[in-house]
């Protein structure tokens, strides 16, 4: 007996046979990229780069840089970027923005990048930071790109990079609405953007439903699902109520009772995360993009039940 799943992205039915024990066969044909964020100190550099090298030998497709709100991370981003490629010999993403600076220096940015050896970058709108902490309505730069569709847009006109853009499976905080999200994703796409990342979400389902609302509107390019795996489920509300994702309420429950018990939390959130990757694999997903807050410990974990096994020449 053949339970039917969600169809797969590019249309073709995927099966899982009823019963089949949970993690066994996977033969480990996925792509993985994993993100991490720019270190604030010594300490923090050390732990990130120890993160790097763990999951170097897994030769991730490629590894990501953020970009702290208001370009408040822009040197040392520029400088973990550059170290992964010359160090490490990944290929690296960097994260940029439209916060806080005017095109030329955008543009001026985008172009010492290049001159980095950076080929890909993730062009995102941002966030504008407020005194307190918070992030507040996002403000153009009086002679600064206004849109993440328009940061596209003069990024190809720098260089021929290749871009990667945010998508909100579960809309944007911002939109008008579901289909104003989808509608103006299409256009980032249309600008020029080779592939859309997700913002984290918990359900397959919601992923497979934006897939279908984007496949109607006729967007063909790789859609990549975010998955943040987590020990923390406060810290998660916390980043869930910046960018209009849902925690559901079962996940509260397995996560009570561990608050001194760090190591069942591990053991608990690595096995949320690859459930759902599971899921998202019977789907026809081959392709996941790790938020790791610099920890390499979960997302190999996580891949380790996927199938994924270290190469010797990851490089």
């Amino acid at each position: 007996m053949v339970q039917p799943t969600t169809d797969s992205h590019d249309g073709s039915p995927a099966t899982r046979p009823a019963g089949d024990p949970l993690f066994s066969g996977l033969p480990g044909d996925i792509d993985v990229s994993f993100e991490f964020f720019p270190p604030k100190s010594e300490k923090m550099e050390a732990q990130l780069w120890d993160a790097v090298t763990e999951l170097k030998p897994l030769h991730p497709h490629f590894v990501s840089v953020t970009y702290g709100a208001g370009g408040s991370t822009r040197e040392r981003t520029h400088k973990t970027v550059a170290r992964i490629i010359a160090e490490a010999g990944l290929p690296a993403a960097a994260h940029l923005t439209c916060v806080d600076a005017s095109k030329k220096e955008t543009q001026r940015i985008a172009e010492q990048y290049w001159e980095a050896g950076v080929r890909h970058i993730v062009a995102l709108r941002g966030d504008m930071p407020q005194a307190d902490g918070t992030l507040g309505p996002f403000k153009p730069h009086p002679d600064g790109y206004a849109s993440a569709e328009e940061l596209v847009r003069g990024l190809k006109d720098v260089a021929d990079f290749e871009i990667s853009v945010g998508a909100y499976p579960e809309c944007h905080p911002d939109a008008a609405s579901p289909q104003a999200d989808i509608d103006y994703l299409k256009r980032k796409i249309d600008a020029g953007a080779d592939r859309a990342i997700t913002q984290f979400f918990f359900s397959p389902d919601t992923f497979f439903d934006f897939l279908e609302k984007t496949d109607k509107a006729g967007i063909e390019v790789p859609i990549v699902p975010g998955i943040l795996p987590i020990t923390n489920v406060a810290k998660a509300r916390e980043f869930a109520g910046q960018c209009g994702a849902e925690i559901p309420a079962w996940m509260d429950d397995l996560f009570d009772g561990l608050d001194r018990r760090p190591a069942a939390r591990q053991l608990v959130s690595a096995t949320i995360a690859a459930e759902m990757c599971r899921s998202l694999y019977a789907g026809g997903i081959r392709h996941y993009h790790f938020y790791t807050l610099n920890r390499a410990d979960l997302a190999y974990a996580i891949c380790h039940l996927l199938g994924m096994r270290p190469t010797e020449n990851a490089a």
